[in-house]
């Protein structure tokens, strides 16, 4: 019962908090060698106490199961936890030291448990994974076919951006992103004699300017692929995010008439054992008062 108030405490869970940020900008600082030759010995000692400190963690959440402890592995969340904190107490050799750094990095993640709200957000995410499956296949089929479309329109006129197919679906990648569309839609509006292709003048051997199919090409792939089909990504999360929620406040709702009951159970334990007690100081009330005066006046014995 101690070790549950102690985990669901306030200023534990502050503690946390603040450790896997601690830890976080440790391993930032490791980024420099002229700290670490500087402060090795200290750094390191840092990092034995941050992992003490987690190791405490999953011990206290162990023994808050009481004598159930395989509970506090239901939880997705605790399972991640236990195995970044597992994995740094492995005896790992020098030669594997870059796979120590990996792992104690992720230790930030931690952060997302700490936070409820940013919790919530990754659920949310995961949630979207089916949705923004079919919206990525849709994203897709668009790309392949302005890229088979770009590579017959433009292949001859620039050959640096649409000479083939893996080259086309390269540069609608650029254009979905709006990183330097407009160069591509100039180039082939004007040519490649005329713009574009001065450091790549030598591959410009067949210039052919098609102002309004660029125009057409780029426009139309430009809101098809970033303001519609883009937006159906954030749509997507944002309804995982309403469903993540919701189903958030169901467990507290769920999580709290299940805590008054067992303070329910605790006060009627309580009363009937009051009850047993009030009982049982009746009985001896009465057997000290049918004995009391017998006590006090002892029979006396006539003699002869």
């Amino acid at each position: 019962m101690q070790l549950q108030r102690i985990a669901g405490s306030r200023p534990f869970q502050t503690l946390i908090t603040l450790s896997i940020l601690f830890a976080g900008a440790l391993v930032g600082v490791e980024t420099s060698p002229e700290l670490v030759a500087r402060h090795g010995a200290l750094l390191h000692a840092l990092d034995r106490l941050v992992l003490v400190i987690f190791v405490v963690e999953l011990l206290i959440k162990l023994g808050a199961e009481g004598r159930k402890p395989w509970r506090f592995f239901q939880d997705p969340w605790n399972v991640f936890d236990f195995l970044i904190v597992a994995t740094a107490l492995l005896p790992i050799s020098a030669q594997h030291l870059m796979v120590l750094r990996l792992v104690r990095l992720f230790r930030v993640l931690r952060l997302v448990r700490a936070l409820p709200r940013l919790q919530i957000l990754v659920t949310a995410l995961i949630k979207s994974i089916p949705s923004m499956g079919y919206v990525a296949l849709l994203l897709g089929l668009v790309f392949y076919i302005y890229g088979v479309a770009g590579t017959f329109l433009f292949g001859a006129n620039d050959p640096v951006h649409f000479g083939s197919l893996p080259t086309a679906l390269l540069s609608l990648f650029r254009v979905v992103t709006l990183e330097g569309w407009t160069e591509l839609l100039y180039i082939q509006m004007r040519g490649c004699d005329r713009f574009g292709y001065g450091d790549f003048a030598a591959l410009c051997t067949q210039p052919q300017p098609q102002p309004m199919a660029a125009v057409v090409f780029f426009v139309s792939f430009v809101l098809l692929g970033t303001m519609i089909i883009l937006n159906l990504f954030i749509g997507v999360i944002m309804s995982g995010m309403e469903e993540a929620a919701e189903e958030e406040e169901e467990r507290r709702r769920t999580a709290a008439p299940s805590r008054g009951q067992s303070l329910e159970h605790e006060l009627e334990g309580l009363e009937r054992e009051m009850a047993e007690m009030q009982q049982r100081l009746a009985r001896l009330r009465k057997i000290a008062v049918r004995s009391g005066p017998r006590a006090r006046n002892p029979p006396i014995t006539r003699m002869g």
